[in-house]
């Protein structure tokens, strides 16, 4: 029996990094992407940090120990990690390799340390994008208004932002969001651009080199 063909995909996967200081809104932006395209899959990062009531293992995150996470390290099974509030994140790379090679889009909605570290592993593969709160006030409100955190943790994350802001100018794009409806539509436009972009498009411009080929062969032929 012959052994079946491998389908190529049209084109290589797109990591599209969402980077913001808490209380920007990011998970939010990143949650309704997730919600309406298809072909867009979540990197779920690991963690060393608790659990809270809410969340499920392996959706929002995978929850291990810090030995299990320092092996994982140790045997670079993680495209990226970094410490943050006290606890460790990184992002598996067995896989966003997959669906990369397979032709399909990983988001990343992590902080500035990780997409650091994946824009210098994967140059030609990623797109980043830092969302901005409106003002500092606003950045506040919404972080008390998530009542999941302590006034402590909440100070600590507004310092933590100090270092976060800083890096704005290392991302490609940078959204302000002030009214969602808004923000998240020029995300979404993002994506669409970025997924046409030339280099990431082989099938078109595979098609380009042999409509030139092509046509220098007929108007030779018509000479």
């Amino acid at each position: 029996m012959a052994e079946s063909s491998k389908i190529t995909p049209e084109r290589r996967g797109l990591m599209f990094v969402i980077s913001s200081p808490s209380g920007a809104g990011k998970s939010t932006i990143a949650n309704l992407l997730l919600k309406e395209d298809d072909n867009l899959k979540l990197s779920v990062s690991a963690t060393t940090r608790e659990r809270r009531s809410s969340e499920v293992d392996g959706v929002h995150y995978h929850f291990l120990s810090r030995d299990k996470f320092q092996k994982m390290v140790d045997g670079e099974e993680f495209l990226e990690w970094a410490e943050v509030h006290g606890n460790y994140y990184g992002t598996p790379k067995e896989f966003v390799e997959n669906e990369l090679e397979h032709g399909r889009d990983v988001l990343f909605d992590i902080d500035v340390q990780g997409a650091e570290q994946l824009k210098a592993k994967l140059p030609d593969d990623i797109a980043t994008l830092f969302i901005l709160p409106p003002s500092v006030l606003e950045m506040k409100n919404r972080l008390k208004t998530r009542a999941t955190d302590s006034d402590e943790v909440i100070l600590r994350r507004m310092k933590t932002a100090v270092g976060e802001l800083e890096q704005w100018p290392n991302y490609e794009y940078l959204i302000v969001n002030e009214d969602l409806d808004k923000a998240y539509g020029q995300v979404k436009a993002i994506l669409s651009s970025e997924r046409m972009k030339q280099g990431r498009q082989e099938k078109n411009a595979n098609l380009a080199r042999k409509l030139y080929e092509d046509l220098i062969e007929e108007t030779q032929n018509e000479i």
